[in-house]
Order: C-alpha cells, then structure tokens, then sequence
C-alpha cells in the first residue's frame, strides 16, 4: 500500500512539473525559469525511474534466490514504517516458510531413504544412463557386494540376473538363481518402470524366496511321508498281528500233538517267525520316516553353547578317538548364550559331526572344527566344519531332500529332519563344500 502511495506521489509531481514546464514554454517565462522547470521535470523522471527500479531489482532479488532455493536470505527491516519496510517483511515472511517446507521435504526424504534402505526386500533404482541412485542394504547383502556405481556391474555378479533387470518392463518379474557365499539363492525379480520430473527411471525389487520354496518342497514330503507311512502301516500291523497269532497257534499244537512231523512244524514256525521280524523292522524304519513329518514344537530355554560344545565331546569321545579324529572348538565370546530347545539342537550337531566322521574315513587330515560366533548382521553361527573329501556339487543340492544320501548305509533322513529342526527354531542350515578340501555346515539363528 505504501509503495502505491510513494509510487502515485512522485508520478504527481512529476506531472505537475510537465504542466508547469509546458505553462512556462506557453507564457515564455524566460530561458532561465524553463530551464529549471525541465532540469527539475528530468531529475523527477529519473527518481522515479529509480524508484521503481529498486522495487523490481529487489523482487528480481527475491525471486532468483527461490529459483536456487536459497532460503537463507534475510532483507533488514528498519520499522521505520516505510514501503521498502513492508516489502521486506512480505519477502523474509515468505522466505522462512519455503525454507520450512524445504526442511520438511528433506527431513521426508530422508526418512523415506531411510526405510527403503533397511528394508528387507533387495531394491535398486537407476536412470536411463544406468547410473545406479540408490542400492539398499538388502541388495548388497543378497549380492554379496559392498558398492556399485553402474547397472552394468551386475554383469560381473550373474549374467542373467544383468539381463532380466535390462529386459523386464513394468511388471514384469522373472526367477533367477544366483550362487552366494551362504549357498544358492532364488531371487524374484520385480521391475517397475517411473517417470518422475521428466526423467524415466527403473525400480528394481530382489525377493529372496529360497526359504518359501524350501518349506513348500519340505511340506510336499511330509504330505508324501504321511500318505506312505499311513497305508504302509495299514498293511503291515495285520500281517505281524496275524503271524504272531499263527506262531503262537503253531507253537501249542507242537506242543499238544507230540506226534506231528516236527520238522515241518518247525519250517512252518521259521517262516512265521521271519514274516514277524521282518513286519516289526519295516514298522520300526517306517516310524523313522514318520519322525520327519512330526518335529515337536521346540521347548525353548537359555543354552550355554561351551557346556553344549563340551557335551558333545564327551558324547563323541569315544568314537572320535577311534578313528583317529581331533576336535577342535572355538567360541567367540566364550560365554555365548542361544535361545533354543537344547535336545534338538544337539540332535542337529550330532548328526552333522556323525556325517563329518563318515566324511573323513579316507582322509589324511582328520579334523573337525566346531566353531560358534555372531556374525556382522547380529545372527548367531554354529559351524560343523570337516576336512574330508568334500561333497559333489550334483549331491550339495540334494542333500537336504528326504530319503536322499550319499551313504552306503544310511536312511536319508538325517539332515532333512536337521532342516527341520531349524526352521522350528526360525533359522537356517546352510552347506558349503569342496572336492578335495572339506566341507562346513552353518547353522543360523536370528539371534
């Protein structure tokens, strides 16, 4: 309002010195009068020329620090109650509230960077040039890798992996296997494509779905384990029922009728009695494969892994001095502490250190490494470790499939059920093997 008024009362006066010059060139006031009414009509112009330039300059000012977010811009006011005073107080008003949604902006985009970073889904955004913007912690992990600057790097990690994010389009997703230092991993690969401020961008997502294919396989053989076993025992319990009976008929007339062939008495006994034993072992390796199907919830309780470790080399003494093995235990910190049910975790290690005996019949180094620590992410590590033969990498991707084994005697079942065992604890059992050198089983809890 102010500037209006200061605007008005010069071009007023500039109006009224036009009006008095033109009376004066009318009148012919003279050379002298005409001339200071001019001089004082172009100084007047000038002013207000100024004047007006001031304003503009401090609004272009103003306007070309908002064009580069410069926020931090105070104009001084006086409080002098002039227009400049004003314009000042409109402009700092202005500029503390952009300088505040600025800060709310930031502190949102943070935020946000924060959350897609430590989410635990794998995400990678990168623009047409393929410069990667952002890689969460997520991804580096499921790659194994510390930082990449350009999409083409995934090249040099899996080739496939490098081609689906290339040629998948918005929504399209795709199943790739990639190997890692844990073991083999099955990514699903999501891709969205997003236009944002004029520049196109990919938005890449890495689902780890090894675990929810692992427990459908493993409930598709339970499914199958308790079908066989059911109708196995259907059949099997009558016929022991059955030659138990006829064994037992048999035995009393052997006894009531002296007088029978005895010799035939007795093949027909043999046979009975075979069908019974043979009926009571199937029974008894059919209830082994039951067991795969019916893991006992866990009985959770504080364990100390040195009494544990300590547990299973006096259980184990025997056997590992017989065949010449050293045991060999580390723990880091010494008093480590799992939360877990102590029979079942010890049934797990058994059987690991019992596959790492067997593995070391033929080697010239006999040890085994049992080995607890926590890792970087916090999870807590048991590790069986062997330097034995090592495990084919055709057999490394069954041998957590029921019923199969590598053995010349052995069911099968022993490290399905260790599987098992650990996904009832919400961890995970991994293999890594090689020909010649040995092989380390890990066992993983979430802490």
């Amino acid at each position: 309002m102010d500037y209006r008024v200061g605007l008005l009362g010069r071009i007023a006066v500039l109006v009224a010195t036009q009006v008095l010059l033109g009376i004066s060139i009318t009148d012919d006031w003279g050379v002298f009068l005409i001339s200071l009414l001019l001089l004082l009509f172009l100084g007047q112009l000038i002013l207000l020329i100024k004047y007006s330039e001031s304003s503009f300059k401090k609004v272009r000012l103003f306007l070309d620090n908002i064009k580069k977010n410069q926020y931090n811009q105070v104009y001084p006011v006086k409080f002098d109650g002039s227009e400049t005073d004003d314009l000042h107080i409109e402009f700092n008003a202005i500029l503390a509230k952009l300088k505040e949604d600025q800060a709310e902006k930031e502190s949102n985009y943070q935020y946000f960077r924060s959350v897609f970073k430590h989410l635990s889904i794998g995400l990678i955004t990168f623009g047409e040039q393929g410069d990667i913007q952002i890689l969460n912690t997520a991804a580096k992990r499921m790659l194994a890798i510390e930082e990449i600057h350009h999409i083409k790097e995934i090249e040099g990690i899996n080739k496939e992996l490098h081609l689906a994010i290339q040629n998948l389009r918005t929504g399209g997703s795709e199943l790739i296997k990639i190997p890692h230092p844990d073991g083999i991993m099955q990514f699903s690969v999501y891709v969205i494509e997003l236009l944002m401020r004029g520049e196109r961008f990919k938005l890449v997502s890495l689902q780890n779905i090894q675990s929810e294919l692992e427990e459908k396989e493993m409930e598709a053989w339970q499914n199958l384990v308790n079908i066989l076993t059911h109708e196995i025992m259907n059949s099997i319990a009558p016929i022991s029922s059955l030659a138990g009976t006829l064994k037992e008929d048999v035995e009393q007339k052997m006894i009531q009728h002296k007088n029978l062939p005895i010799s035939e008495l007795e093949d027909f006994l043999m046979g009975i009695r075979t069908i019974e034993k043979r009926s009571e072992g199937l029974i008894s390796f059919v209830s082994d494969f039951r067991n795969l199907a019916h893991v006992p919830l866990p009985k959770f309780e504080s364990i100390s892994i040195s009494q544990l470790f300590e547990q299973l080399q006096t259980l184990l003494h025997q056997q590992l001095e017989s065949n010449g093995i050293t045991l060999q235990k580390q723990l880091q910190p010494k008093d480590l502490i799992l939360f877990g049910d102590q029979n079942q975790i010890e049934q797990v290690l058994i059987n690991l250190i019992q596959n790492a005996i067997h593995a070391l019949e033929e080697a010239q180094e006999k040890s085994i490494y049992l080995q607890a620590y926590i890792d970087e992410a916090g999870k807590i590590i048991l590790e069986v470790r062997d330097t034995g033969k090592g495990i084919e990498e055709e057999a490394l991707n069954k041998i957590f499939i029921p019923f199969f084994t590598t053995k010349k005697k052995g069911a099968g079942i022993g490290l399905s059920l260790s599987k098992q065992i650990m996904r009832r604890h919400k961890g995970n059992i991994q293999v890594r093997s090689i020909l010649g050198e040995g092989t380390t089983f890990k066992l993983i809890f979430n802490g």
